[in-house]
């Protein structure tokens, strides 16, 4: 039940920090939200901050490990674990659209040289050890030769300009305003398939 209610509190504070910011959300809001005390937040995490990290260690914990056992599978083409982790990165970001609006907003304005400094470092990991794929391609004659780190950027990069903003996502992809487009199966079965044509196209050798 403990887990349960910690998870619980989690949950409604991605949705919170998301929406109204983490400056302006105060420890008092969340638990109005969560419908829990102030002191059950406090016992849990101890502070504002120490939530928000718990939050990425979680979150980011699950890519960590994915980009490790795939690293590690001998048994997978390279190009299949770059297909694997586009279609892990586009489900994991649409799943938590709000998550993801969180980090940006922290990577790009935050005062919190603690906070900023475990999200630049957990999102630098993730991309490097993704990075390790492709550079196996390279070294296998596989793959072209391209800038791993880069390409692992273009990828998240491209996921991520068409889920900061559902209006501006809607406009690039040619829908009506009421259109949603992150929960559209269809949709995310279009992003997938393009990110792949274009990394097949930019890595595979003999294409």
């Amino acid at each position: 039940m403990a887990v349960d209610k910690k998870q619980h509190i989690i949950s409604h504070a991605m949705q919170l920090f998301a929406d109204k910011g983490f400056e302006a959300t105060s420890i008092r809001d969340l638990a109005k939200v969560a419908d829990v005390n102030v002191a059950m937040v406090n016992y849990y995490f101890g502070s504002k901050d120490k939530l928000m990290e718990a939050i990425i260690e979680e979150k980011a914990a699950y890519m960590k490990d994915r980009i490790e056992e795939l690293n590690a599978n001998k048994d997978i083409s390279e190009i299949d674990k770059v297909n694997a982790l586009i279609e892990d990165y586009v489900d994991r970001i649409i799943k938590n659209p709000n998550f993801h609006k969180l980090l940006h907003k922290e990577l790009m304005g935050s005062n919190r040289e603690n906070l900023h400094q475990l999200l630049t470092n957990t999102l630098a990991r993730n991309t490097k050890n993704f990075a390790k794929i492709i550079e196996t391609g390279i070294k296998k004659k596989v793959f072209k030769k391209v800038d791993a780190t880069l390409t692992v950027a273009s990828i998240i990069g491209s996921i991520t300009q068409v889920m900061m903003s559902k209006n501006m996502c809607n406009q690039l992809i040619d829908k009506p305003e009421d259109y949603e487009p992150y929960t559209d199966e269809a949709f995310k079965k279009r992003l997938v398939t393009h990110i792949k044509q274009m990394m097949q196209s930019h890595l595979l050798i003999n294409q």
